[in-house]
């Protein structure tokens, strides 16, 4: 027997397991209550057909997202895996959270909490996870529980493919070794079927299967897909095939572009990525779309699933990623920056009879606003110190306007300690926050409070953030009434108390672990 067969049947036994949960004695009112299929893809930005990609293959996110209502401006609350995944399994911003960085469980921190899938546990549902929802490093953890949190799930299901357990001394990276955090990638002879993603799709149209049996009691199912997120492997054909490498475009006038920049705001970029030519520019990118194809066919699998066992018209689907991505603006690559590529996240939601098919909501959303959406669509007691909106009136109405911002913070400066401004007078060791504030028409972004640069970008007339305002006397005005809001906006992300809790330093991981 294969590994990845071994694995399989490893995870099949596990799972067999949930006939005894499965049989807990129903409500009436739990026969009432929807479905919740919860999909995340792991480092996705918006290069999706529904997005206005022209190039994207993407069919299977786009016919989800005709089912209900994109949100156009959805943000994350962090980019970097670990504590923007915690902050939307919690509805709380990261400076409640208390997790700035990887490998961190917010257990650590605010151990009392109740997580998303938990509230729903609590409520009576059936709460099920296939691969990777809270953080894993990719891809050692593929096949393992990560950093997971127990109490969140009754079910847990971690298959591991080809692309973990046979293809990793084949894969491409820009350092040796290393595949994770770096940019690395591999056409893979192997099909769909044979990965990660594939025995995902497998192993939740199974559990729907069976889900579609207990019509008397509703499920959570969170389903986390791996790619697109690096090593981008994917199945040479017919994924590698649809975007030639040749036609893949090399983003040019970097140097002019980064001119007007802070130095923080390219904070996040990596030494190694100074290997790059433009031919292993074109092999990346072609690899990430390549990835983000073969994940929407999986996508697809499952969504086929929930139609054939008639589960479509009781389901409220969820599609989103743990933050943005960078395939070369700025001169960046992956995440960690507060861009609008970096911050800016894929959000579907479909609520058969709530969400209008097709609907287009352009105000700006967070994923914050997640829990108490889910919650209230499906009358699941909440508690009561969320820090999200519901979105249910925007999905009702995609023309209705929220809270209308969104916030996106990171950190800069050493990987130990608490956050601080300086610790010498030249700044060296220095640590400090960057927090960025989008609404319909402008993003506004603060380092250390100003301190260390400002960006200003008019999304009207510059939707690619390629002009920095911020220091241009005309917009002196418009920078003021900002960085108030900005304040304003910070002051809701933090808890009760108004201090973040505290890790101990021997907690802390370094910020850039994949």
């Amino acid at each position: 027997m294969s590994d990845a067969r071994r694995i399989r049947v490893r995870g099949c036994l596990v799972a067999g397991l949930a006939v005894a949960v499965w049989s807990a004695a129903p409500t009436a009112a739990d026969a009432a209550r929807p479905n919740v299929l919860f999909i995340v893809s792991d480092d996705l930005n918006c290069l999706l057909g529904c997005y206005g990609d022209a190039r994207a293959k993407t069919p299977h996110i786009d016919r989800l997202a005709a089912r209900g209502v994109r949100f156009e401006r959805a943000y994350c609350a962090f980019p970097l895996c670990g504590p923007s995944r915690n902050s939307f399994l919690t509805g709380l911003y990261p400076n409640t959270t208390g997790i700035q960085a990887n490998a961190q469980i917010f257990r650590q921190t605010i151990p009392d909490a109740v997580s998303l899938p938990q509230a729903f546990r609590r409520a009576g549902y059936f709460a099920a996870r296939i691969g990777k929802l809270y953080h894993y490093n990719v891809p050692k953890s593929v096949g393992t529980n990560g950093h997971d949190d127990p109490a969140s799930w009754e079910l847990e299901l971690n298959p591991a493919g080809c692309d973990r357990l046979v293809e990793e001394p084949d894969i491409f990276t820009l350092t040796p070794g290393q595949f994770g955090g770096t940019l690395s990638w591999y056409a893979s002879p192997r099909p769909d079927a044979e990965h990660t993603d594939g025995l995902m799709a497998e192993d939740a149209a199974w559990v729907l299967e069976r889900c579609a049996r207990r019509r008397d009691r509703p499920f959570f199912l969170a389903v986390g897909f791996f790619r697109p997120h690096t090593p981008y492997v994917a199945p040479r054909e017919p994924w590698f095939g649809l975007y030639p490498e040749r036609e893949m475009p090399v983003v040019t006038d970097v140097a002019e572009d980064q001119a007007d920049l802070p130095p923080a705001a390219l904070g996040s970029y990596k030494k190694e990525q100074d290997k790059l030519t433009d031919d292993l520019r074109r092999q990346a990118l072609q690899a990430y779309y390549a990835s983000i194809s073969f994940m929407d066919a999986q996508v697809g699998r499952v969504l086929d699933a929930l139609d054939r066992h008639g589960l479509a018209d009781d389901t409220v689907i969820v599609l989103t990623s743990d933050h943005g991505y960078h395939v070369g603006e700025h001169g960046l690559w992956q995440k960690m920056s507060l861009f609008e590529e970096s911050a800016r996240v894929p959000l579907l939601v479909v609520a058969p009879g709530r969400a209008r098919p097709g609907g287009v909501a352009r105000a700006p959303v967070s994923q914050v606003d997640l829990f108490p959406t889910l919650a209230a669509l499906c009358d699941v007691p909440a508690p009561d110190a969320l820090q999200g909106q519901s979105l249910v009136p925007m999905l009702e109405d995609p023309t209705r306007e929220g809270r209308n911002w969104a916030l996106t913070q990171v950190v800069r400066g050493s990987a130990l300690g608490r956050i601080t401004r300086s610790l010498d007078a030249g700044g060296r060791g220095k640590r400090f926050f960057g927090y960025s504030l989008r609404t319909p028409r402008w993003r506004y972004t603060e380092w250390d409070e100003g301190r260390e640069g400002r960006e200003l970008y008019d999304h009207d007339a510059d939707p690619r953030e390629l002009v920095n305002l911020a220091e241009r006397p005309e917009q002196s005005e418009q920078v003021a009434a900002l960085a108030r809001q900005l304040r304003e906006a910070v002051a809701t992300t933090l808890p009760a108390s108004g201090e973040p809790p505290a890790l101990r330093d021997e907690l802390w991981s370094p910020l850039l672990v994949p």
